[in-house]
């Protein structure tokens, strides 16, 4: 039987007047299903090594802290038990929902690393554990605030301490989480956008440069400069992602997805992606086949 301490307590958030959902937990296991939502997520788990965490086409086991941060509608996320033996496990999600427009609260310049932090976070984004442990003492006492104003100011300061903290990493691909591209550079922009658009095909290293207006050798530098892979790298894993989610919205037959989605062959396909999953297509897609739940 879980322990559950609550604060303000609207479901779906979006539809009453107030700013958060806050859930402070104790427990033994994890029995919740797969499931997206509307609102963001903050969620903060102690104490659950063992623990298999998916968000999107991302699977990962998590060790004694993790800390996750999701805001599109659309990207899965699951904790799931898988080998964890705790019985201490303590789980703190924070439900949230702000305007990231341009226009929006948060693109006035007090807010710029926040907002940069929160459309990363549309593929799910993973907090180091020197970052968790920044941000620990505002997390654990969240849920005890009951003036609603300085609940909220607290959990702004948490969401700007992470946004300045170093580390963070996306776990969804941009291309299973349907986020555009973006780049700091024309030229990057560019050569992602020609890539989104004809992944199933052939892509050369030299068509790319020419786009690009550089050398291959120069384009090859620059490219991983700005991305931190090289072409062949980002090409694959935005193949996985479209495939991934092939996998998890259509009935296509793994063979059919695997050449839609630019692979030549189906061995190749399956062998690349259960080097970068960890799993076969065939267990991604049962695992995705769990009830999945919008809420």
């Amino acid at each position: 039987m879980e322990e559950s301490r609550v604060i303000r307590e609207i479901t779906p958030l979006m539809m009453g007047k107030d700013s958060l959902y806050i859930a402070d937990r104790r427990k033994k296991e994890f029995t919740y299903p797969i499931h997206n939502h509307e609102v963001f997520e903050l969620n903060f788990v102690e104490h659950a090594p063992g623990v298999r965490r998916i968000v999107g086409d991302s699977n990962e086991v998590i060790g004694e802290y993790d800390m996750v941060l999701i805001t599109s509608p659309d990207l899965e996320h699951v904790w799931e038990q898988n080998t964890c033996t705790s019985d201490n496990i303590r789980e703190v999600t924070v439900q949230f929902y702000f305007d990231l427009s341009e226009d929006g609260f948060l693109s006035h310049n007090p807010f710029v690393s926040m907002r940069k932090m929160m459309m990363e976070a549309r593929k799910g984004l993973s907090f180091p554990l020197d970052a968790i442990m920044h941000v620990y003492h505002l997390v654990d006492t969240l849920s005890t605030i009951k003036d609603g104003f300085y609940a909220v100011t607290q959990f702004m300061t948490i969401l700007y301490e992470l946004s300045k903290c170093d580390g963070s990493r996306a776990l969804a691909t941009s291309s299973y989480a349907k986020v555009e591209a973006e780049s700091d550079s024309r030229r990057i922009l560019k050569v992602k956008n020609y890539i989104s658009k004809n992944y199933m095909d052939e892509i050369r290293l030299a068509t790319m440069a020419d786009i690009a207006g550089m050398s291959p050798s120069a384009f090859s530098r620059f490219f991983k400069l700005h991305t931190g892979r090289n072409l062949s790298e980002y090409i694959i894993d935005l193949r996985l992602g479209y495939a991934s989610r092939m996998l998890v919205d259509t009935t296509k037959s793994i063979a059919e997805i695997s050449f839609s989605c630019g692979f030549n062959n189906l061995s190749n396909f399956n062998r690349i992606f259960k080097k970068k999953k960890n799993c076969s297509p065939s267990e991604f897609r049962e695992n995705y086949h769990k009830t999945r739940i919008i809420v």
